[in-house]
């Protein structure tokens, strides 16, 4: 489902902002457009919150400082919660790192926070609590406090949200976690569900403590990393495309035209193929021409798993891109020491695919 889905968003979501790019200012389309782009966007991080649920977010794992990310993104949370409910923070700066994805991370803050600060009385002034620590955990610890062991002992990171809101009893707190469980009169009852999918997917942990009239705390345990934060990487904005050819390889109609939409205008030459035994033969054809190809893993006749492999056999050095609605990490698991090249997570924009299919052709081969 999510990969029909975000079959459909990348057709939606691409068109339009590539519409949207190419109006005036003031032309009167530009607001209806805009609305379309908007409501792709929410339906794409819909997508996200039920792959998260399920442990199958997006997952663009590196080493991160959850303090420091927490501290970033702290005025956005200010903004997104009620004026009667303050905002603190009590941050370790010298917390270890974690191996984790930025986005994730932060959606499982805003989740919690946003969460505690909804149980908050809106005729009450109240508070959310945000901390972070660093605590040594083994066998004990996690059966007295998590009634089970299926963590390794070791260092871990503590995420910790407290609120003085109205507290749960032991009911409501059996189900919180459920997908589409909800206590309020409007949401969808994802945002915590989401929240466990995040913890599960990256090996952590999560405990919650509350009591009706006594506010709720959630504290998540992340394994430390003894890896140290990798550089960014920044893609010049003076380097464009010089005719490179494109393969784009992907079974939805829609996805090539909105892929080859995006890539032409930017000075790219695409050639398109509607399965993988098409994408073989016509790489067989242009394979000394074609600089980069765009394949997409789930395909009918030949997945993309298979068409990589044979598209490797032909080619070694060629530069692939996995494209797919489901995760990163998860891939790159099923494709690590094989030479993939590069991975994008559909819906994209233009400007996200721009800069993926840029930053693969210009990485040194090896």
């Amino acid at each position: 489902m999510a990969h029909d889905f975000n079959n459909l968003l990348t057709g939606i979501l691409g068109n339009s902002s590539l519409a949207l790019e190419s109006l005036s200012s003031h032309h009167p389309v530009r607001e209806l457009l805009r609305d379309v782009v908007d409501a792709s966007e929410r339906a794409s991080h819909l997508t996200r919150q039920l792959l998260a649920y399920a442990g199958k977010g997006r997952f663009i794992v590196e080493p991160l400082n959850i303090s420091l990310l927490v501290q970033e993104i702290s005025q956005l949370i200010q903004t997104s919660i009620p004026k009667n409910v303050q905002l603190r923070l009590d941050l370790n700066d010298d917390v270890p790192l974690i191996q984790a994805d930025g986005s994730q991370i932060q959606q499982l803050v805003m989740n919690l926070v946003i969460n505690g600060a909804e149980a908050i009385n809106p005729n009450e002034n109240g508070t959310v609590l945000v901390s972070t620590g660093v605590q040594n955990a083994d066998e004990h610890y996690f059966l007295s406090t998590l009634g089970s062991c299926e963590l390794p002992a070791g260092t871990y990171v503590i995420l910790e949200v407290h609120d003085t809101g109205c507290g749960m009893d032991d009911a409501t707190l059996s189900r919180i976690f459920d997908p589409f469980f909800t206590t309020k009169f409007t949401g969808r009852g994802l945002g915590l569900a989401a929240v466990g999918g995040i913890v599960r997917g990256h090996k952590g942990a999560m405990k919650v403590y509350s009591r009706p009239g006594k506010g709720t705390s959630f504290k998540v345990l992340f394994p430390a990393t003894e890896e140290t934060a990798l550089p960014k990487k920044v893609i010049s904005p003076e380097v464009v495309a010089r005719n490179e050819l494109v393969l784009v390889i992907d079974d939805e109609e829609i996805v090539r035209k909105t892929a080859k939409s995006m890539l032409e205008p930017n000075g790219y030459i695409v050639a398109v193929a509607e399965n993988g035994e098409q994408g073989l033969e016509l790489f067989q054809v242009l394979s000394e021409k074609v600089s980069a190809v765009l394949l997409d893993m789930t395909m009918p006749m030949m997945d993309g798993e298979e068409a990589f492999s044979r598209l490797k056999a032909t080619k070694p050095d060629i530069k692939v891109i996995l494209s797919s609605g489901y995760n990163e990490l998860e891939v790159m698991r099923r494709f690590t020491g094989k030479g993939i090249a590069g991975f994008i997570q559909k819906p994209y924009s233009s400007v996200a695919l721009c800069d993926k299919v840029r930053s693969v052709i210009e990485e040194p081969v090896g």
